[in-house]
């Protein structure tokens, strides 16, 4: 089985999805992190050096790799679902969880992070907005499962896909 988890930035999906994984004795693999490995540096430095478009190229490779997998929990990054191709592979390959958390609680997650490239901007708050109206649609138009969190724990957002999981059938 392979399950990927979608959502904005701070929406949890390296948290949620470590512990999944940790609890069903699956490998679990953050996009962001895994393309930090393999370039041998962070996300902000791929962005300041081959821009946006350059990430997103990495960000598709990989996703096209990654999904071919079994047993693997796979956190993306927020802005996987704006590239179609990618999109089509979550859905196709695996069962695609989309962890909707409030705007407000994003920023309350993110404000502090210097290592958010999209967040490197005068309003950060209004950017945060702007990307949930932008992607939002999308994050929908290819989740098999929706979980609405921002209140309660990790271990709590678990055991709602966990159950989520078991009442789905692709």
């Amino acid at each position: 089985m392979l399950v990927i988890l979608i959502g904005m930035m701070g929406a949890g999906k390296t948290t949620v999805g470590r512990e999944y994984a940790r609890r069903h004795h699956m490998r679990f693999i953050d996009c962001d992190h895994e393309i930090e490995a393999r370039t041998g540096v962070k996300v902000s430095t791929i962005f300041e050096i081959e821009g946006e478009e350059g990430f997103r190229r990495r960000e598709t490779q990989l996703v096209d790799e990654l999904t071919r997998e079994s047993d693997l929990v796979l956190a993306t990054g927020g802005g996987v679902v704006l590239n179609s191709d990618n999109r089509a592979m979550m859905s196709e390959r695996g069962i695609v969880v989309y962890l909707n958390v409030p705007t407000p609680v994003l920023w309350e997650r993110t404000r502090h992070d210097r290592n958010r490239p999209l967040l490197q901007v005068p309003n950060p708050r209004e950017r945060i907005e702007n990307l949930y109206r932008e992607r939002d649609p999308l994050y929908r138009s290819v989740a098999d499962i929706i979980v609405d969190g921002g209140r309660g724990n990790p271990g709590g957002m678990v055991r709602v896909i966990e159950k989520a999981i078991e009442n789905f059938k692709k």
